[in-house]
């Protein structure tokens, strides 16, 4: 997109997470740095009874749940929007979708036959639930789509919502992503942390560390989270509190393969290129990267390699929330992207946690072992999935 477009501008007023290392946007904040926990996140002091009659918690699987908890967190703390229903748009994302609740009915299928498969699989499951639950509770009738494209899913989503902003389409979006892809049925393990075992994605050793020399895959966590964007003048005009401001997003594809990356990180490359040119910035703004990170030997150096052929070798510095929230799938992007808001809010980079000892091949600048103080300034934050799936946002302290 060319800037000499005349777009509306967009900012983040709302934030809520929901993920292992807590729940809110403080408590989130001090767990980023913290000390990681050994094996899988997995949210562990989340009750749908929180947000959720008992009847409707037993008909919303849990990833749908983490998904409206997340957005009502984020209108709690963006505060009274006063927009027409019809301008406000749900954009949401996940990787896997209700995997519980298919898992469960398989089982149920297999040993109970299927006059007792739940005539509500279908609804649980679909991808799209998430967005359904947070449009009907709070009653918003504009655009209410999901995205799927498993990594990239979150920072996908919020790329798109943006657009509806400042294209004229909607007043506010709530935007972000959720994913419960690990929950064991029964005696059964999860089907989903089985299947990336078996493909050898996931750490043998349960500690994600990325861009570190001993990384041997990624923990793979659970969680949501939301934000909410809001076209600049009406926030401004209501005293909303603006965290920062959503100047930049892009989405390209490797086409290379379903689960590597490309060599050298081509797409990841073009991505980070378009990002910054819909931002209107040069590379040498940028004052930070929130990296992927996810900890496999691929994923990383083919990202480390991108960001040097995009900012050289005295780039900005980098770090990657994994090592503490492990990857969270189609949520990662969203739980990131609040992590760079409130980066900017606090003028702190929390550290990568896990990495002790840098890949030599890897030559970006790593935030290591304590959190490092900064002038904050545009922030890009990089998300990258299976397919080939790359996302890129900018997001950016507000300048009246």
């Amino acid at each position: 997109m060319s800037k000499s477009v005349s777009v509306r501008r967009v900012v983040i007023t709302g934030l809520g997470v929901i993920s292992c290392v807590g729940t809110g946007n403080d408590t989130f904040f001090k767990g980023l740095l913290g000390e990681a926990p050994i094996g899988n996140r997995q949210v562990t002091d989340f009750d749908p009874l929180d947000y959720f009659d008992p009847k409707e918690a037993r008909q919303t699987d849990r990833f749908a749940q983490l998904s409206l908890a997340s957005a009502k967190l984020a209108l709690d703390d963006a505060g009274e929007l006063a927009i027409d229903p019809m301008r406000i748009g749900v954009i949401y994302a996940t990787g896997v979708g209700g995997l519980e609740t298919l898992q469960e009915q398989i089982s149920t299928l297999a040993v109970k036959g299927p006059r007792r498969v739940s005539p509500r699989l279908v609804p649980m499951m679909m991808a799209n639930a998430g967005a359904a639950a947070i449009s009907m509770r709070f009653g918003f009738r504009g655009p209410c789509e999901t995205v799927v494209t498993a990594c990239a899913s979150g920072t996908h989503a919020i790329g798109n919502a943006m657009r509806l902003i400042q294209y004229g389409r909607c007043d506010a979006v709530v935007t972000g992503g959720a994913e419960a892809g690990m929950t064991a049925v029964g005696e059964q393990p999860s089907i989903g942390v089985t299947a990336f075992g078996n493909m050898t994605a996931l750490s043998t050793s349960g500690f994600s560390r990325p861009y570190d020399v001993r990384r041997d895959g990624f923990v793979i966590g659970e969680g949501g989270a939301a934000l909410i964007l809001e076209e600049y003048e009406h926030a401004k005009a209501r005293g909303a509190h603006i965290y920062a401001e959503l100047i930049g997003a892009a989405s390209t594809a490797d086409a290379h393969h379903i689960t590597a990356p490309a060599p050298g990180g081509v797409g990841a490359i073009s991505a980070m290129e378009l990002a910054l040119e819909d931002a209107g910035i040069t590379p040498a703004e940028v004052t930070h990267i929130n990296g992927h990170g996810t900890s496999t030997p691929l994923n990383d150096l083919a990202e480390s390699q991108a960001i040097v052929h995009v900012f050289g070798e005295n780039g900005p510095p980098v770090t990657s929330i994994k090592g503490i929230t492990g990857h969270s799938l189609g949520a990662s992007g969203a739980i990131e992207a609040v992590c760079v808001a409130l980066t900017i809010e606090r003028g702190i980079i929390p550290p990568t946690v896990g990495c002790d000892e840098l890949d030599p091949e890897i030559t970006i600048d790593v935030v290591r072992g304590e959190p490092r103080e900064f002038t904050p300034g545009p922030v890009l934050s990089n998300s990258f999935g299976f397919g080939g799936h790359n996302g890129c946002l900018i997001i950016a302290p507000l300048v009246d």
